[in-house]
């Protein structure tokens, strides 16, 4: 029996650190290292690299290190860039519709105006990067947005949300904790069991949008529209509720955790 106790403690604490890796890419990697915060090519050498791509061969910069550089406004539609660095690079008004950015690094990276329509965002680390006005439209995002700044930007028909059918690496979710998405556009995205913790979602649009079992906890929904939002098992502790639209129309608000502890006026 001491044998059969011993092994589940090891096995719950094998899952506990597997989850905890999942999304914990920044623990014991040093962000001021020349691999974080340099650029091994030019601009010059990005577009060249662009110019030779195709449809049928995408420009592949995978873990390319390109952090700091002006990339604004390049056409990097498709492009590969697994686990690539480009953190506090330059990115405003960039294409970067159906690119793959799986655990890429874009710590504080500015993506004021790009589109990226389409992306795959598996697993990056996006803390306080810049996406206002950014169209992220049926993006794959379980990337860590600690503290993004998001207004205006649309995340319409995205999934956001964990997939519970593969917990190999924990669980993946994206994390929006104290992200500033004032104006947001989620309509019809899938947001379930994310991590919206005291985020700014003033006058945000959630029609359709799943929250199902989202952390909700202080986060701001002061004048959200959430017609037809499925609040299924959401946890609303401390978080304001003030003049939202539609309320009556939203689905499952009943089954919402701590509904008593809203902030309603």
């Amino acid at each position: 029996m001491m044998k059969r106790r011993i092994a589940l403690t090891a096995l719950g604490l094998a899952l506990l650190a597997t989850t905890t890796r999942a999304q914990d890419m920044m623990r014991d990697v040093d962000l001021t290292s020349p691999a974080m915060v340099s650029a091994e090519m030019s601009r010059q050498e990005v577009e060249a690299a662009l110019a030779k791509a195709s449809a049928g061969a995408p420009a592949d910069l995978t873990g390319k290190r390109l952090s700091g550089l002006d990339l604004s406004g390049l056409d990097l539609a498709n492009a590969i860039l697994r686990a690539a660095r480009l953190n506090k690079t330059k990115l405003a008004g960039a294409r970067l519709d159906g690119a793959i950015l799986d655990q890429a690094w874009l710590l504080e990276a500015d993506l004021t105006g790009a589109s990226l329509k389409g992306a795959n965002l598996f697993a990056s680390q996006m803390a306080r990067a810049r996406l206002d006005g950014a169209d992220l439209t049926g993006a794959r995002i379980t990337a860590d947005l600690t503290g993004a700044s998001m207004v205006g930007t649309s995340i319409a028909d995205a999934n956001l949300g964990a997939d519970m059918r593969n917990q190999s690496m924990g669980l993946m979710r994206a994390v929006l904790r104290s992200a500033n998405m004032e104006r947001l556009n989620a309509r019809n995205a899938d947001l379930s069991r994310v991590d919206l913790e005291f985020a700014v979602l003033r006058g945000a649009d959630l029609s359709g949008a799943s929250l199902k079992n989202a952390q909700l906890g202080g986060a701001d929904l002061t004048g959200a529209i959430v017609i037809d939002a499925d609040f299924d098992g959401a946890d609303l502790a401390s978080a304001k509720l003030i003049a939202p639209i539609g309320l009556d129309r939203a689905k499952n608000f009943d089954k919402a955790k701590n509904r008593e502890r809203l902030i309603r006026e």
